[in-house]
């Protein structure tokens, strides 16, 4: 028999954490056809000599679904060896609201988006999650109040229409942003169970990450038990010194909560900063009705030294101004403080880090972008070798040059883990870290035909140089792309051929098993 394509000379390792072993693959239209001693013959040889051989990379954590239309070739993601994103993370997502920039969107629910991914002819494979902090919007608004019972129905009938539509993976909650942060317990078990129902997974941006780090993640599971629901605690991790080391008894109420019987997993990047947006850190009720309502309240001399005064409460304990640093602002009097911390902004204006930051967001009509640096190396080691921990990113950027100063891990992530972790620390074995980036996030989707090296599995391949790879973006200057993958194949095209992109795109919207 002829393939299609045949990698020769490689070590594969297949995603499920097997050892590794020499072997050629073999793929024909969009599946793997065969892996063993070969020779295959094929119409295009891709010699892997030296190299490795993985299954594609899926990033269970990203907010593309924000950029994907506007730059489907992802070539951040394909220089990383990512195949396949899954979007709609924190409770936020493209529909059933479109988000800003998206006014003209040509859609209203989360089939119209999926169609409109899929015209984009994207280079990745995409999986859809409906965001609840949208989803509470279209319903209900920015106010700081529980849901009626047909408003609480009205939810609950989106999420089920929205689950049936193609590419849709997940339920997510952002539970410090607006106006997630203000649905009580009754309302997440409510919705999640429907998501449950309909073989959704719940993954959730818990509702702190900082003192009361442990009783998030109580909430957390409490709510996916009570109701039945897979959950995926996202990108874990303890903000401020303070709280540095109590990811520790999170990963204790994960296990525990694992031998109870709940499917509990978490995901991690591998830096010890944040991204975000500076009104999150603000008071609950500073931001009650949303942005609008905000920026009449700093309007307001008053009330805007209540907020600055809570706001100024929290350095020291959960928030260091001096890591605070803007990353991304719509031009206007304070753009030439991108890459700047609020400490260094306060100082050069004669006043302090609570005001500097009021003044940007007040400024800046509340859109603000931040580099968080806040946590604890030896913390994200802990949560990175746990073992039902996945390798994400929690990024956004697809294009490979723009503006600002953006977190590197929408660059960096995968390669930053093989690079750093594995070749130069030895923290994770090859076999562990592909597994975190495969087999493991694939199970959490629900999607059964890729993050693996099997025969008829989706021919989603990566071909990588152990010795070269390395993540090259850094904070200071973040546009810059991984090193070291020489071969990527999404559905059966090749996308990256000798370390060059081919501009050629396979990516499709997820399919998940019902079964």
């Amino acid at each position: 028999m002829d393939y299609d394509f045949t990698i020769t000379g490689g070590t594969v390792i297949d995603g499920t954490g097997s050892p590794r072993r020499t072997a050629d693959v073999a793929i024909v239209g969009d599946r793997i056809a065969a892996i063993g001693p070969g020779p295959f013959s094929a119409a295009e040889t891709i010699d892997a000599t030296g190299c490795i051989v993985t299954p594609g990379f899926i990033d269970l954590h990203s907010h593309a679904d924000f950029t994907l239309l506007g730059h489907p070739g992802a070539e951040t993601q394909l220089a990383q060896g990512v195949t396949t994103l899954v979007t709609g993370n924190c409770g936020l997502s493209p529909f059933p609201v479109p988000a800003a920039g998206q006014a003209e969107a040509a859609w209203s629910d989360a089939r119209g988006f999926g169609a409109a991914v899929t015209a984009a002819r994207p280079a990745v494979n995409v999986g859809l999650q409906l965001g609840h902090n949208t989803l509470r919007v279209a319903v209900i608004g920015d106010e700081d109040r529980p849901p009626t019972a047909a408003e609480l129905e009205q939810m609950c009938a989106i999420i089920s229409e929205s689950a049936s539509a193609p590419g849709v993976v997940g339920f997510s909650t952002g539970l410090i942003y607006i106006p997630g942060l203000f649905a009580e317990s009754d309302e997440l078990r409510t919705l999640v169970a429907v998501a449950a129902t309909a073989g959704l997974l719940y993954s959730t941006h818990m509702r702190n990450e900082t003192s009361e780090l442990a009783a998030a993640v109580e909430e957390a599971i409490e709510t996916a038990e009570r109701v039945g629901a897979r959950l995926q605690i996202s990108h874990l991790k303890a903000m401020g010194p303070e709280n540095w080391g109590s990811v520790h008894r999170a990963l204790e109420l994960i296990d525990q909560a694992r031998i109870r019987g709940v499917d509990v997993t978490a995901d991690v990047y591998p830096y010890t900063a944040s991204s975000t947006e500076l009104s999150s850190r603000l008071a609950r009720w500073a931001v009650d009705g949303g942005v609008s309502a905000l920026l009449e309240r700093l309007a307001d001399p008053e009330t805007r030294i209540r907020i600055a005064d809570e706001l100024r409460s929290r350095f020291g304990r959960d928030i260091d101004p001096a890591g605070v640093v803007i990353a991304a602002l719509s031009g206007g009097e304070f753009h030439r403080y991108i890459g700047h911390s609020l400490s260094e902004i306060g100082a050069d204006r004669g006043t302090d880090a609570a005001d500097a930051a009021l003044d940007v967001l007040a400024a800046h009509q509340g859109s603000v972008s931040i580099v968080n640096h806040a946590m604890s190396e030896d913390d994200m080691r802990s949560v990175l070798t746990h073992p039902q921990v996945s390798v994400a990113s929690d990024g956004a950027m697809l294009a490979p040059d723009g503006p600002g100063r953006p977190h590197p891990r929408s660059f960096g992530t995968f390669a930053r883990v093989l690079g750093r972790y594995v070749r130069d620390e030895r923290t994770l074995t090859f076999e562990d870290a592909v597994r975190k980036m495969t087999s493991l996030p694939a199970s959490r989707i629900g999607v059964t035909d890729r993050g693996i090296l099997a025969p008829s599995a989706a021919a989603d391949v990566v071909v990588l140089d152990p010795d070269t790879i390395e993540d090259t973006s850094t904070f200071d200057a973040p546009w810059q792309l991984a090193r070291g993958v020489r071969g990527v194949f999404v559905n059966g095209i090749p996308t990256v051929i000798g370390g060059d992109f081919t501009g050629r795109r396979g990516g499709r919207l997820l399919e998940r098993n019902t079964a």
